[in-house]
């Protein structure tokens, strides 16, 4: 509240404004100044940046053809990148991560792959910060068993909290034969 009081009387004094005319041109500046501060650097329904040669990037449609789209994408990408044996257990675990992402939360998505030292790491992106939560799924259920797919085909999973939401992500092995 000292604040406030003390910038309405800086800027009535600079301005010879009213208290009225000047406390929204106050809060306004801090408003401007605090969402530049906390705005994503990339909008999720963009590719995260510019491609390189070991990075890609794709925005999802809320829709569910967009599985297919993340499958169809990770293989193609897979294959130019030479790792196209990596594209079965990819293919599987990207759907089961997009899968859950469009089922459990709301806005945009984002498919991200990067391959580096030799590692394929591949990252979800939404808009929700809610992490990922495992459930004990009966042996006859029909759904349910994607974290147990990440635990047992990747060599690391996890989630972590970003400026949009929260980003899911896996890493495979990139050698032949290496994983699995």
């Amino acid at each position: 509240m000292v604040i406030v009081a003390v910038g309405r009387s800086i800027a009535r004094s600079r301005e010879g404004r009213s208290s009225r005319a000047a406390a929204p041109s106050w809060i306004a500046r801090q408003w401007a100044l605090w969402s530049r501060a906390l705005a994503p650097l990339r909008p999720l329904d963009a590719p995260r940046g510019r491609a390189t040669t070991w990075d890609a990037s794709w925005p999802l449609e809320r829709e569910p053809v967009s599985v297919r789209r993340a499958r169809r994408l990770v293989t193609a990408q897979l294959g130019d990148w030479g790792v196209g044996h990596l594209s079965d257990t990819a293919e599987l675990l990207v759907s089961e991560v997009v899968t859950n992402a469009l089922r459990h939360t709301r806005g945009p998505l984002r498919l991200n792959l990067r391959l580096n030292d030799s590692r394929l790491l591949c990252e979800v992106e939404d808009t929700e910060s809610a992490d990922p939560v495992r459930n004990v799924a009966d042996l006859d259920a029909e759904g349910g068993r994607g974290t147990e797919l990440l635990d047992l085909l990747a060599a690391a999973w996890g989630s972590m909290l970003t400026g949009t939401g929260k980003t899911v992500w896996f890493e495979l092995p990139a050698e032949a034969g290496s994983f699995g």
